[in-house]
């Protein structure tokens, strides 16, 4: 294989008390695209930071190819020191690289260059900060959380942005939609370590379960072999005491390692307090209409969300999201039309900007203060009394941290904390505005499962194409000029029936400039049907049903093709041994990638043809 750019060998790095890194490595080769998953609070930012150099490791080895060139984008980007965005953008580029290109990428992700930093919003310096590190083009890319604080319009380009680059890439992200996307191996960071499958985040599940059962029963019987051991130390030792004093040091070295491979730290447990039963109807909004200096944000608003209904509410920064979700709930009055709460509604809201959580106060009394018991240490969760350390455990809190002020907390701590406090209060309608802001994919999906569990209703704002479709029962989406249309399922369900992403004017791709449509054309009508051929098909022609029979097996031999190609290609003395042999397996590899690529969208045409025809 090629030699790696850059290589990470045995780091160890302790932060406070607590060892945070424990031998982990990754090793970056030229054509890389790397996801870094782990819990929140693994070490994953601080892996990057290590990879970038801006920390020292206690001991390990970092190595970095000469002349490579490495940028980093931190998940705060500080703009401090530059008058403009522009001179921010600029001063990431390195002799040779074209200066034009900071300006390009600037006015692509909606910036004009002249806007002062210490006035950006959390999007717009992330957008900012995105130009900087893409601008140089260059050898390795390292992304911590690239799609914070980015609507799905900037997340779209930047997808399509970083898919077209030819840097390796190391990507951590809560975004599964884009690591599904981008990623071609996996590193997964646990306890300390780093473990890596050289396949795309799509297979990480089923690997992640399958590690974890293995040790489960690696610890089964570790556990068995200890008490036999114990069983001798008690009965045993003192008669044969100088005899076996090796394998009393192996008793100890065994406990070590039945220590060591205890699983990570239980899975955040949500549950959500149901309150009373709400009536079928929940929200009743007619002709509603809201205006902010004439400018339209709501126009025309006829929808009714029903008991158990998801609703996602996306758009555009801008768009008037959080303004629709406090017309809906009633914190706002329309400018004309009415908005009906339902009987019985006992309504829980999760701010986007965790304004609730007051940094002054500790972790426990922030949690027992949701049932207004601030100060005890009983939190009720379903009419249930829970000490708030069992409580906080649930939510991955451990116990050393019920005295730890909130304004000391992390990102993703904090919004683990903000739903903990959101899911304590009885309710029976939740209204999540950003709910999955900065938490890792674990959380994430029980999150999902809370959702899809909770008997009663949700509305939530979020920018995560992969939770609205797994979450949403239909979508209220922003078609410009303060017109909203009501789609049946989530995010891809939307797409498919609506026939090109909603902020884009018809025909762009999603890798064009995100932003306001050109001046002058105006605000856009919802898009309207198709219209229907004066003589169209009623079935599939006999090449496409022949095609649709035949794909499945052909993408099944392409993967088996790419599998074996892998398998090869990582055989680390195989670019020394033969240099031609490498390079005809990694072009194969690169035919067989592209051939499974254009055949699963051939097969995915045709398949919903077939079932738009037959539904008539």
């Amino acid at each position: 294989m090629a030699p790696p750019l850059l290589f990470l060998s045995d780091i160890f790095l302790t932060l406070g008390t607590a060892p945070l890194l424990r031998g982990a490595e990754i090793a970056v080769s030229p054509g890389d695209r790397l996801c870094l998953v782990g819990r929140n609070g693994s070490g994953k930012s601080t892996l990057l930071k290590v990879a970038a150099g801006m920390i020292a490791p206690d001991s390990g080895t970092r190595f970095v190819q000469p002349g490579a060139t490495v940028r980093y984008l931190p998940q705060e980007p500080d703009l401090a020191g530059f008058e403009t965005t522009l001179d921010y953008a600029m001063a990431g580029i390195g002799p040779g690289d074209d200066p034009h290109r900071a300006r390009t990428l600037l006015a692509a992700l909606g910036l004009d260059g002249s806007e002062d930093p210490a006035r950006l919003s959390g999007g717009e310096a992330r957008r900012a900060a995105l130009a900087r590190v893409l601008a140089p083009s260059p050898d390795i890319l390292l992304l911590d959380e690239p799609t914070n604080h980015l609507d799905l319009p900037a997340i779209a380009w930047l997808e399509a942005e970083l898919a077209s680059l030819r840097s390796a890439m190391v990507l951590i992200s809560h975004d599964r939609r884009l690591l599904e996307s981008l990623s071609r191996g996996i590193v997964w960071l646990d306890r300390g370590t780093t473990r890596r499958l050289d396949r795309g985040f799509g297979h990480f599940d089923a690997w992640r379960d399958e590690t974890l059962e293995q040790e489960a029963r690696d610890r089964h019987k570790l556990d068995r072999k200890l008490v036999m051991e114990e069983d001798w130390l008690r009965y045993g030792v003192t008669a044969r005491r100088k005899r076996n004093v090796r394998r009393l040091g192996d008793l100890h070295e065994l406990r070590a390692r039945t220590k060591q491979l205890r699983g990570p730290a239980g899975g955040p447990k949500l549950a959500a307090s149901a309150g009373d039963i709400s009536g079928r109807m929940v929200i009743v909004a007619e002709g509603v209409d809201k205006s902010f200096d004439a400018r339209p944000i709501v126009r025309g608003l006829t929808t009714r969300v029903l008991r158990g209904d998801r609703v996602g509410v996306i758009g555009p920064n801008g768009a008037g999201k959080t303004t629709l979700l406090n017309l809906l709930t009633g914190a706002l009055a329309p400018d004309a039309g009415t908005v009906k709460l339902g009987a019985a509604l006992q309504m829980v809201t999760l701010d986007q900007r965790r304004d609730s959580l007051d940094p002054a106060a500790t972790l426990a009394d922030t949690l027992t203060g949701a049932n207004g018991r601030r100060g005890g240490d009983q939190v009720i969760v379903n009419g249930q009394a829970r000490h708030v350390i069992g409580f906080m455990k649930d939510f991955l809190f451990p116990p050393e941290q019920a005295r730890t002020p909130v304004g000391v907390l992390s990102g993703g701590e904090r919004g683990r904390l903000a739903l903990a406090v959101a899911l304590a209060k009885p309710g029976n309608l939740l209204v999540l505005d950003e709910p999955t802001n900065d938490l890792d994919l674990e959380t994430l999906e029980l999150l999902q499962e809370l959702l899809a569990d909770y008997p009663g209703t949700v509305l939530l704002v979020s920018h995560d194409r992969d939770f609205i479709d797994r979450v949403c029962t239909n979508v209220l989406v922003a078609e410009g000029d303060g017109r909203w249309q009501d789609y049946a399922g989530g995010w891809s369900d939307m797409l498919a029936q609506r026939g090109a992403p909603p902020w884009l004017p018809m025909g762009q791709s999603a890798g064009q400039p995100v932003g306001h449509q050109p001046a002058g054309t105006g605000p856009r009508e919802p898009a309207k049907p198709r219209p229907a051929p004066d003589t169209p098909s009623r079935r599939l022609s006999f090449k496409d049903k022949h095609a649709l029979e035949q794909l499945p097996g052909e993408m099944a031999r392409l993967q088996a093709a790419i599998d074996r190609l892998h398998a090869r290609l990582a055989d680390p003395d195989l670019y020394r041994r033969d240099p031609p042999a490498f390079g005809k397996a990694t072009a194969a590899l690169t035919r067989a990638m592209a051939d499974l690529a254009a055949a699963e969208e051939r097969w995915l045409e045709l398949e919903m043809r077939r079932e738009a025809l037959e539904a008539g």
